[in-house]
């Protein structure tokens, strides 16, 4: 009998991968940070301890980080990986300093000792240099190196997409996190550093540099790791929320205190309209932080960055055209929302993006429904349908490091009130958030797994539903007509499968109709004079007769 390997079946997969990816737009190393490799697949991180020194006065990062994992399977080399122009300086496993061969921003460490499955061991990456420069922050990604109105070195990160190793040497792929990490960076003694977690000291390494250490007690993902540096001024307060107790502590330049201050008190009812659609904040050990940055704002996991200059609405505009979008701090609320759909459920291929995106566009609606009730809510999420293209599916391409259509914000957000109309059980809609948010706590998931829960707890069919929203670039449209007071209707533009209910009205009467790709009829009473479906339903509709 021939007996395979779980390593040597993961490598035909690769190799396999690799040759598709040639006669593709991806390139190797796109590959190499995009999959599972095999010397990515045998090691499971446990944690992490970043300790460096960030120099603001050359843009120049130097330091460590100490790498613990447990041992799957044999294997003695393991992947790191770490963009140029930084570069590693070298790597030592119990003293010795081990040899590195280098592919591109893949860096394979050849241990020397036995790798021994249920084992825990750890090593540590020294590295150095000027890192990517961020341009356009948060979307290219990198360090942000700027200055404050005071001359200040202002300094943040952001790298979601682009990777974390564009400034730190990690295991740069979702599907792995440490289980906890600690943070230290060491700055000029006039700054301070906040980054996600816990402060646990804050120590003076010279006369004019001090050094700040924050332990996370929780996983996180690698882009949700945050550095940012300034001459901040702190005040907080305590939530009483879901979970007992939760510290809110803000961050923010001094001469913006008492303008943030007066915005932040939206931070609690933040709090308070997510815990009731979403359950418990998922990071009590390590509290909440929002933290000013000199860019628009991230999700970084408990470290919640902003920047969208003290005002309402996203940089002070309604991204939804209905005013309802004026009513809120977008980056309060929508980084905020992702420390539920982002940190505590985490995409493990940048491919299913979507999920993060999509459950925290709907977010804001959700925000809006708590506190200005179900119609001001719809009505924003139906304004969003202006931002969006149809350009292209909204899954992306598994193993190449690629996201899909940005439409995974404002269709992702239709698609599901959409599907909430289907549902028709609003507390039924509500629990299936929440215990979305309980299943896969912590967690890092693939699509497969969130349609596959939620097809279960909703108890209906939805393979074609979520074919025809994530997997193509179309919706569908629903054609109908009247003849002698018998109404015609049938999907066209659809997926094979397709068949939901839809409310539609008849002369402002709501009726229900379940349609699908082959014609069917209903009889009335007489032939209308208008008909027009349910503004909640995104989908189109065509009269067939021109009427």
């Amino acid at each position: 009998m021939i007996r395979f390997s779980f390593r040597f079946l993961f490598s035909i997969v690769f190799y396999f991968s690799v040759i598709s990816m040639l006669i593709s737009q991806y390139t190797y190393q796109d590959t190499l940070r995009g999959s599972i490799g095999p010397e990515r697949v045998w090691w499971d991180l446990t944690h992490y301890h970043l300790d460096i020194e960030v120099n603001p006065g050359d843009s120049t990062i130097s330091g460590s980080n100490t790498i613990s994992y447990d041992v799957l399977e044999e294997n003695n080399v393991l992947q790191i990986d770490l963009q140029s122009p930084l570069k590693i300086n070298r790597v030592v496993q119990n003293g010795l300093q081990l040899n590195i061969s280098s592919d591109g921003n893949a860096h394979f460490i050849h241990l020397d000792e036995p790798q021994i499955p249920g084992h825990r061991n750890e090593l540590t990456v020294y590295y150095s240099g000027k890192p990517h420069v961020a341009i356009r922050a948060p979307w290219d990604g990198g360090i942000s190196w700027k200055y404050d109105h005071n001359g200040n070195p202002f300094v943040a990160s952001s790298c979601q997409g682009i990777g974390a190793s564009i400034w730190w040497p990690c295991k740069d792929h979702m599907y792995d996190e440490p289980d906890s990490m600690m943070i230290s960076v060491t700055t000029p003694s006039n700054l301070m550093n906040i980054s996600n977690g816990q402060l646990v000291s804050r120590e003076a390494v010279s006369a004019n540099k001090v050094r700040y250490s924050w332990k996370v007690n929780n996983p996180i993902n690698n882009y949700g790791v945050n550095l940012s540096i300034g001459d901040y001024v702190h005040f907080g307060e305590i939530y009483q929320g879901l979970n007992g107790p939760l510290k809110l502590d803000y961050y923010v330049l001094r001469d913006n205190l008492e303008k943030a201050k007066s915005q932040f008190r939206e931070v609690p009812l933040m709090m308070e309209a997510f815990e009731h659609w979403f359950g418990p904040y998922p990071f009590y050990e390590d509290g909440f932080k929002l933290i000013e940055v000199p860019y628009l704002g991230m999700e970084h996991q408990s470290a919640v960055t902003y920047g969208n200059g003290y005002q309402n609405g996203y940089l002070g505009r309604d991204l939804s055209g209905t005013g309802w979008g004026l009513k809120f701090d977008f980056i309060i609320i929508h980084e905020a929302g992702h420390e539920w759909f982002a940190n505590n459920i985490t995409y493990r291929d940048i491919a299913d993006m979507w999920i993060h995106e999509s459950f925290t566009a709907y977010s804001e609606c959700l925000y809006l429904e708590y506190f200005h009730g179900k119609e001001a809510g719809a009505e924003y999420v139906i304004g969003t349908r202006r931002n969006i293209m149809n350009d292209r599916p909204i899954i992306g391409e598994y193993g190449v490091n690629a996201r899909g259509s940005g439409d995974m914000y404002y269709k992702g957000s239709n698609m599901l009130h959409t599907l909430r109309q289907i549902v028709n059980d609003d507390e039924k809609w509500k629990n299936l958030l929440v215990e979305l948010n309980h299943e896969f706590f912590h967690q890092t998931v693939t699509t497969d797994q969130i349609e596959g829960y939620m097809e279960e707890f909703l108890g209906i069919s939805l393979q074609p539903f979520f074919d025809q929203y994530l997997r193509s670039a179309t919706i569908p449209i629903l054609s109908y007509g009247v003849q002698e007071e018998r109404l015609f209707y049938r999907w066209i533009n659809a997926k094979p499968g397709l068949e939901i209910p839809v409310k539609i009205f008849i002369d402002d009467e709501p009726i229900w109709i379940t349609v699908g790709n082959n014609m069917r009829s209903k009889k009335l009473e007489s032939n209308p004079e208008d008909i027009r479906m349910d503004k909640n339903f995104y989908m189109g509709s065509m009269d067939i007769f021109g009427n």
